[in-house]
């Protein structure tokens, strides 16, 4: 086994993470969830490297965490999200990334609230989008998703358009004539403007928050979303 965990660390090293945030990384995927301390013993780093480290990761949307209790349990992203994050070493990286999905998938938790901080965080929901191939609608879509994303709002786009995914948006204020491919557009007064967008698809929804660092927290549950999607249904009937 640890053969294979100098493997990933190996690969995982010139991708752009520290030694440090490899060990913690592939750890966590091992676990599916940990909390701090147990990490920390686990891989023999420092408390305090572990949660500096943990703070890395998660501004480069690779980990993102749960509270229960109090505790903040710390949970790995799907690691498809290293191909977004590092593209140009992409060739590197399908080397080890079968087995570190093969180990997400069997720790992946079956209840999931995630909170995820900064673009990268953001763009690993987006990459979670694109991986559940559901038709996403959008309560209150950010104009400035664009500014805040940048390049990578196109590469979104040509992704989910390949999978024809569509997309319905409720923007608030004045119709801009946004031009989205694959999408159907409302409009509600400015009163319901927000920095708040609420995406939701599949059994999953995210709640974004679009400031100058913008955060997140994805809730998967079947029931919840379900509710999301009548909430949804209700507003696309009065917008227009």
């Amino acid at each position: 086994m640890w053969e294979l965990y100098a493997l990933m660390f190996e690969k995982l090293v010139p991708l752009g993470l520290t030694l440090t945030e490899s060990k913690i990384y592939v750890m966590l995927v091992d676990l599916g969830r940990s909390q701090a301390g147990i990490i920390s013993r686990k891989t023999g780093i420092h408390r305090r490297s572990v949660y500096d480290a943990l703070e890395r990761l998660i501004e480069k949307g690779l980990v993102s965490y749960i509270k229960e209790n109090e505790k903040r349990f710390y949970v790995p992203t799907d690691p498809q999200h290293l191909l977004e994050l590092l593209k140009h070493t992409e060739t590197d990286l399908q080397t080890v990334l079968p087995s570190l999905k093969a180990k997400y998938a069997e720790a992946k938790q079956k209840q999931e609230t995630l909170f995820y901080r900064g673009v990268e965080g953001i763009k690993a929901i987006f990459d979670d989008q694109i991986a559940t191939g559901k038709d996403v609608s959008i309560m209150g879509a950010a104009r400035n998703a664009p500014e805040i994303l940048k390049y990578y709002l196109g590469h979104y786009t040509e992704k989910r358009l390949k999978k024809n995914i569509k997309l319905q948006l409720i923007y608030a204020g004045k119709k801009n004539k946004e031009t989205v491919p694959n999408a159907e557009i409302k409009y509600l007064p400015d009163e319901f403007a927000s920095p708040v967008s609420t995406n939701v698809y599949g059994d999953k929804v995210a709640i974004i928050v679009w400031g100058v660092e913008p955060v997140a927290i994805l809730i998967k549950s079947k029931e919840i979303a379900q509710a999301y999607h009548s909430y949804f249904s209700l507003l696309w009937s009065l917008a227009k």
